[in-house]
């Protein structure tokens, strides 16, 4: 049914939910973000999933947006630009809001988009050898889709430490930074992972579902307002020369006009 995740379920109702392009690093294409929505309501309605794990193939976590996809977007209309765009931020609505507790397991290195689908998991553990970052402006772009879920996840005094560099971070500091719950060696990284499974087998699933709805609702507000002017940023982004810049200069392998 899909082709670039993959789901597995136990008989406890565990689900794992795998970015499956590993030889894309997990980049997400605009395929895998449709995918990835399609399989965050199958998983929300389905009364036999308890907990959910967000995983992934390969070597990588996530790469971020695939730059095939991104580098499309210079030839279509701004329509087209929104509309993709919106794929990706509520794609990342979709796993958000999942009334299932979403654990995040981080086996690699998350960029981009890869750190916006840490930031929508409940829990995200990760190894320590791995390295994230919000790469988005070396390639004049912006961290705008994900940017709602990054900084409520890191508040508004971390994200601003990396949100706008593209430095990039170990794990260590990635738990400093709020977007990991803390970091494990590559061989504990599955009991950790269980040990965030184990105690909702003893909840009632509508309590937890309710109890993460109004976590949400107490929480900062990522509406559809909140969506649709991060869908407006990136779309104004697409626009400009600087992505344009970025992106070709990725692919022809040298640096981007504005690095010292």
């Amino acid at each position: 049914m899909f082709e670039t995740i993959s789901i597995e379920q136990d008989d406890r109702g565990v689900a794992t939910l795998w970015l499956d392009r590993a030889e894309k690093h997990n980049a997400m294409s605009a395929q895998m973000m449709a995918e990835l929505t399609e399989a965050a309501g199958q998983l929300g309605a389905n009364d036999a999933v308890r907990v959910v794990v967000l995983a992934a193939k390969g070597r990588t976590f996530c790469a971020g947006g695939d730059l095939g996809w991104m580098r499309d977007q210079f030839e279509a209309t701004l329509e087209v630009r929104a509309k993709e765009a919106a794929k990706l931020a509520y794609m990342l609505q979709a796993l958000n809001t999942l009334s299932k507790p979403l654990i995040g397991r981080l086996h690699g290195n998350a960029f981009g988009g890869g750190v916006g689908l840490a930031s929508v998991c409940d829990v995200a553990i990760g190894v320590e050898h791995l390295q994230m970052a919000l790469t988005e402006t070396r390639l004049g772009l912006i961290p705008a889709t994900i940017g709602p879920y990054a900084a409520a996840r890191m508040g508004e005094a971390a994200a601003r430490q990396v949100f706008m560099s593209g430095k990039r971070f170990d794990a260590a500091e990635a738990v400093r930074l709020n977007l990991l719950a803390r970091s494990v060696t590559e061989v504990e990284l599955d009991d950790a992972v269980e040990a965030e499974i184990t105690p909702y087998l003893s909840c009632a699933p509508q309590a937890v579902a309710r109890a993460k709805r109004m976590l949400r609702q107490l929480g900062p507000t990522i509406d559809k307002a909140a969506i649709e002017a991060s869908i407006a940023e990136l779309s104004a982004c697409w626009e400009g020369e600087e992505a344009r810049e970025g992106i070709a200069a990725f692919f022809e392998k040298r640096p981007p006009k504005w690095t010292l």
